[in-house]
Parts: C-alpha cells; sequence; structure tokens
C-alpha cells in the first residue's frame, strides 16, 4: 500500500531545531560529532523506566517523503546525517510515497551497518494485548540499542496532551524514546515542524499502526 500525506503543503526542511519550543522529549541537537552524540544518549537515560535520544530534526520537504525523512530523523541520533533525496531513491520512493516499513528497513540497515532492524506488520483486525505488549518492548529494546524505531501510520490519533494528529493518507514517524517503561512513547514528526514531537500512548500507536508496520 502507498502511503501519503493528507495535507500537500510544502514544508520547511532543515535547520527546524527550535520550533514552537522545539521537541519536548528528546533534545534537538546542534552540529554534534558521533562520540558526542554517543555520550549524549547515554546522559539520556533516566530512572523509572524513561529513556530519550538526542534528535537532530528535519522536516520534510514535499508531501510524500515522509518515509526519508522520517528514517533519517531516526538515524540522525547515531550521529548520521544521510540526504533525504538520496534515501528516497534507495528506498523507490515516488509522488506516492514509500510503499511499506519493508523499503525502509533495508536502507536503515545500510545506514547502521548491521542487521539490528526488522520489520513486524501489525494485522488491522489484530492488535490485542500481545502485539501491543510486543511494540512497546521493541521500542525499548530498540532505544536503549541506542536505535530510533520508524513506523508507518494510517489514520487519526490523540496525544497526551489531547491533540490530534490526523493522516488518513499514511504517514512515517519516528519513536525516539519512551517513559513509564514504555507505557508511553516519544515522537518525532517530519510532516509539521510547529508539532516536531509529541508523546502518544503505546497503545495508541498500536492502533495507529495496525494494517501497517514498523522497523525496529
Amino acid at each position: 500500500m502507498r502511503t501519503d500525506l493528507i495535507r500537500r503543503t510544502a514544508l520547511t526542511v532543515a535547520g527546524v531545531a527550535a520550533t514552537a519550543g522545539g521537541i519536548a522529549g528528546p533534545a534537538l541537537a546542534a552540529q554534534a560529532t558521533p562520540a558526542e552524540r554517543v555520550a549524549s544518549v547515554q546522559a539520556e537515560r533516566r530512572p523509572a523506566g524513561e529513556r530519550q535520544l538526542d534528535v537532530r530534526y528535519e522536516a520534510q520537504p514535499n508531501f510524500f517523503y515522509c518515509g526519508p525523512a522520517a528514517a533519517r530523523n531516526a538515524l540522525s541520533v547515531q550521529g548520521k546525517n544521510i540526504d533525504v533525496d538520496t534515501m528516497a531513491k534507495e528506498m523507490g520512493t515516488t509522488e506516492a510515497g514509500t510503499d511499506s516499513i519493508n523499503d525502509i528497513t533495508p536502507v536503515l540497515n545500510k545506514e547502521t551497518g548491521r542487521k539490528a532492524y526488522h520489520s513486524t506488520e501489525m494485522p488491522a483486525d489484530k492488535v490485542d494485548g500481545k502485539r501491543v505488549e510486543k511494540l512497546r518492548a521493541d521500542i525499548v529494546r530498540a532505544v536503549d540499542d541506542g536505535r530510533a524505531v520508524v513506523a508507518n501510520i494510517a489514520g487519526t490519533a490523540t496525544d497526551t496532551d489531547g491533540v490530534t494528529h490526523s493522516f488518513e493518507g499514511g504517514h512515517y514517524i519516528s519513536v525516539v524514546g519512551y517513559s513509564e517503561g514504555g507505557k508511553t512513547v516519544t515522537i518525532a514528526d517530519s510532516a509539521n515542524p510547529d508539532q516536531a514531537s509529541y508523546r502518544i500512548d503505546v497503545d495508541a500507536l498500536a492502533h495507529w499502526i495496525a494494517s501497517r508496520g514498523y522497523a525496529s
């Protein structure tokens, strides 16, 4: 299934490091070396089941680059800065979007330099407690490993502040942190720099992913 943003507006690119007060969960990093990022990731370890990764956020440059942009933001927590045009070519992204999470996972593994990521599908009619728990565990494991998760979502979800996020045609987001042991997760969203980051209940995220999948 091809994905697409419902809002076909030109979105601001790069350097949106401090819009709307910046990212509330993960810090928006300025220019930093990989070694500095590793140190920053370690410094972000927190007690009581919370961890937030350091994101160098960029908004997507157009309505159909959400897949490459989500992957770019995810890889930025490892100190990588990959051009979204290059990633789009590797993912086969067109104006119709990026086909599925299975087109993103190989690119994440290539740029990570190891087969750390794998794709998980979320059946639309089977978002039960077992699958929600798997999603939670996969996010915690990836973030604890210093990696962000990329999720393919569709429909509408409400964050912990009561703000609604709607992508009826589909969208890709990065999951860059968690709290309460993974019951709440932090999203980096390339669609709108004014809503660059928000938190959402992992159960709501699972239903948002339903019928699609995620790379963790």
